[in-house]
């Protein structure tokens, strides 16, 4: 519950009136940033080094460098490296950042049974050494800045994340004598004399291996697009019959407590809080799942995947109409009063309850396909449908007048529930294809029978719901509405939707048509390396949606896709993990994987297999280059 908290604080925002150092006592000296010259007086044209060094508090460590590719997958997701950028004048360059070795300290778990996981990072003292050369027409004082950003960790928390500034200051004319001290003991000046270490500029990137930094919270790109899009569907949500009519009579509820508009914005800010704790609970309750089992492998087990897909059909035609969710009457009952911060709080809660009859069936459906996300993803999801929904509350507390504004419920609103509930059905239809196919894949008389098209048949059905949905929106909304402007706008809105499932079905299709993929086994992987071809073995599955989209968007088109194809002794290998009886498993784990996708690169060329879960066209082939 502690790691899930931890998430939760991660994503839901926090009210700009509470200070973050009022949140940590002391913070600020846990890592003291410092910086030396290797000499201060230094001669025109020479070289020397400039020690940028981290003092870490006991039980206090940072995360490692960009360049320091040493954490595991589920870390680096998260972990705010430590980055330096120098700020240098004219007549000053600077060379590759020599950056300390990690050690193993204790930081908070985001899963599994311990709270706490070793990993790779900076402790004690610990030095950076960035190499300088003087241009030969320096000359007088300069002034070298260096921006160093870190976060420190103990084993229970991570802290807001720092940027300090340090200089160092160094006199052109003779060279001086050596600082004193043992900072520069570590440093190896054979950079000087290694042209590729001054080629290009130092790391100084602050995003993760897979993740940007917004507001210094380092996130996964990828959630944070699902984040985008969850809070659009929320604030689709507030259009379902159920809401809609709801809003003008909380906002007033609210405006008639408050007496002035600036209390009416803080009792209306708290309740769009309680909206959004709403649904980081239903994404705490489904992160339980992914915290105590392996997400790759649930999805593997045919009847898990199978059972999600009819949970979302099931969810699907009920959102059509087939059934409705009825709260019970002592739910129904409960209204607090919207008169303080606390009674607003719960206001917001029981509003995004009273919306279950037309929502329940959308949270249900996603609570089932979240159980194999990672956390990171599931809150992101969550929390922004939380966000999105929550929005309206805000803004007409903000400005009440805007009320009249508002659509009324009806026709529009069925829509809505309507379309949902068609595209509840494509993702049901994607499931169930994905757990017909893991139950296939475990039983090999039943693969050699599949045709190719067999592996494809419920992607169409995937395209022809989404077609479905984005026709029906354009109809519907044409018969609807008497204006233009909302007819071609939701037009091209369903043009979108019904073009995405086309494109994706046609995709997939070419894909298993021409697919020149080399089914995986140890004994044709053995003989592959001794006769000195480069192996490349991509372990994906049906289900897995990042795998799919890796292969098409990098691996399948050229220039990969070419090189790939030609047969100059490269074996293209796909390691099938659709079933949990695929022989791909014992491989995964034998390379320290626990996940994917990934793909691994064998060659001559290369000591140790290359392995990466997330590529580039340019990284592929690079790593191709190297294995020959």
């Amino acid at each position: 519950m502690k790691r899930l908290l931890l998430m939760l604080l991660v994503w839901v925002p926090i009210p700009l009136a509470i200070s973050p150092a009022l949140a940590q006592p002391g913070f600020g000296d846990e890592v003291k940033v410092s910086a030396s010259a290797e000499r201060t007086e230094v001669a025109p044209g020479s070289t020397l080094a400039i020690a940028v060094v981290l003092d870490h508090k006991e039980h206090y460590h940072t995360w490692p460098s960009l360049a320091q590719d040493v954490l595991p997958d589920e870390i680096a997701e998260f972990a705010l490296r430590t980055t330096i950028t120098p700020d240098l004048p004219e007549g000053i360059t600077a060379g590759r950042i020599q950056w300390p070795e990690p050690s193993l300290n204790p930081v908070p778990a985001l899963s599994g049974p311990n709270p706490t996981v070793d990993v790779l990072s900076y402790a004690d003292r610990a030095v950076a050494y960035v190499p300088v050369r003087i241009a030969a027409d320096a000359a007088g004082e300069l002034d070298l800045s260096f921006e160093v950003f870190y976060q420190a960790c103990d084993e229970s928390q991570c802290l807001i994340p720092t940027t300090e500034t340090v200089t160092v200051t160094l006199t052109v004319g003779s060279d001086g004598p050596a600082s004193a001290g043992n900072d520069f003991a570590g440093f190896d000046a054979t950079v000087f004399a290694d042209p590729s270490a001054w080629d290009a500029p130092p790391v100084v990137e602050k995003e993760g291996a897979s993740g940007r930094t917004f507001f210094g919270i380092s996130v996964p790109t990828g959630a944070v697009g699902l984040a985008l899009l969850g809070a659009l569907g929320g604030l689709i949500l507030n259009l379902t019959p159920c809401v809609l009519p709801v809003i003008p009579l909380k906002v007033m509820a609210i405006s008639k407590h408050a007496g002035s508009p600036g209390r009416t914005l803080y009792l209306g800010s708290w309740m769009a809080i309680g909206v959004i704790g709403f649904w980081a609970g239903l994404g705490l309750l489904a992160s339980f799942v992914t915290a105590f089992a392996d997400p790759s492998r649930l999805f593997g087990i045919w009847w898990i995947t199978l059972g999600i897909g009819l949970i979302i059909a099931a969810m699907g035609v009920g959102i059509l109409g087939a059934f409705q969710i009825t709260l019970p009457q002592k739910v129904t009952a409960l209204n607090p009063k919207a008169d303080s911060g606390w009674g607003s709080f719960l206001f917001g809660i029981m509003t995004a309850v009273l919306g279950l009859p037309c929502f329940g069936f959308v949270a249900g459906a996603l609570l089932a396909g979240a159980a194999t996300m990672p956390t990171s993803t599931v809150m992101a999801i969550f929390v922004g449908i939380g966000v999105g929904m929550a929005s309206p509350y805000v803004v007409l507390s903000l400005k009440p007048s805007l009320l009249g504004m508002l659509p009324k419920a009806g026709p529009a609103s069925d829509l809505v529930k309507q379309v949902m509930g068609l595209l509840l059905l494509a993702a049901s239809a994607y499931f169930i294809g994905a757990g017909v196919l893991a139950f296939v894949s475990g039983n090999l008389d039943l693969v050699s029978k599949l045709p190719w098209w067999g592996t494809v048949v419920h992607w169409w059905a995937v395209g022809a719901l989404a077609i479905g949905a984005g026709g029906w929106l354009a109809w519907r909304t044409i018969r609807i509405s008497k204006k233009p402007g909302p007819s071609i706008a939701m037009a091209l809105v369903g043009l979108v939707l019904a073009g995405g499932g086309v494109v994706a079905a046609a995709s997939q299709t070419e894909h298993a048509r021409h697919d020149f993929w080399v089914p995986f086994t140890q004994s044709l992987l053995d003989e592959s390396l001794a006769r000195g071809d480069v192996v490349v073995l991509d372990f994906t599955a049906e289900w897995c949606l990042n795998c799919k989209t890796l292969e098409a968007a990098v691996l399948s088109p050229d220039p990969v896709g070419s090189v790939l194809r030609s047969g100059d002794g490269i074996v293209p290998m796909k390691a099938d993990l659709t079933s949990t009886k695929a022989a791909g498993w014992n491989k995964l784990s034998e390379l320290g994987q626990r996940g994917i996708p990934l793909l691994v690169v064998y060659g001559p060329g290369l000591d140790e297999p290359w392995l990466a879960n997330a590529y580039t066209a340019d990284q592929v082939l690079e790593a191709i280059e190297q294995a020959r």
